[in-house]
């Protein structure tokens, strides 16, 4: 509401509806306009169909039923990964991690002094050896 006063007063500004009295103090003119739009804004927005249909729930929260907050078996599921990763021989660990940087495969293989295309092949053997640490985890 606040950012709609704000607006509706800088354009009523613009257009020269802002005209106080002489009599009045600058800063309890400007108060008292600014109150009369608030107060103006405040009905329209009350006055709204939306606001007038809109039904409250008893239980704001009352959706969320189940558990609210991470998932324990995804926590454990990530953990066991993160193991298998740990698992795994130093440069299948880098070039999987380097995925996650912010970076292409691409700027990590170039920085690396590497055809982008063997980055790619290395991934793929990474994903692999990976994909078989994790078959044999879980049998």
């Amino acid at each position: 509401m606040e950012q709609v006063v704000v607006i509706a007063a800088w354009s009523a500004i613009r257009r020269g509806k802002y005209r106080p009295d002489p009599k009045v103090k600058p800063r309890d003119a400007l108060r008292k306009w600014l109150h009369g739009i608030a107060w103006r804004q405040a009905a329209h927005y009350f006055e709204s169909a939306y606001v007038r249909r809109f039904i409250l729930d008893p239980q704001p929260l009352g959706r969320l039923r189940g558990v609210v907050g991470p998932d324990l078996h995804a926590q454990v599921e990530a953990r066991d990964l993160l193991r298998a990763v740990e698992r795994l021989e130093p440069r299948h660990q880098e070039i999987l991690l380097a995925v996650d940087a912010p970076e292409t495969l691409s700027a990590y293989a170039r920085q690396r002094g590497m055809n982008p295309f063997t980055a790619a092949s290395r991934l793929r053997i990474a994903r692999q050896a990976l994909a078989v640490r994790l078959r044999r985890w879980r049998r």
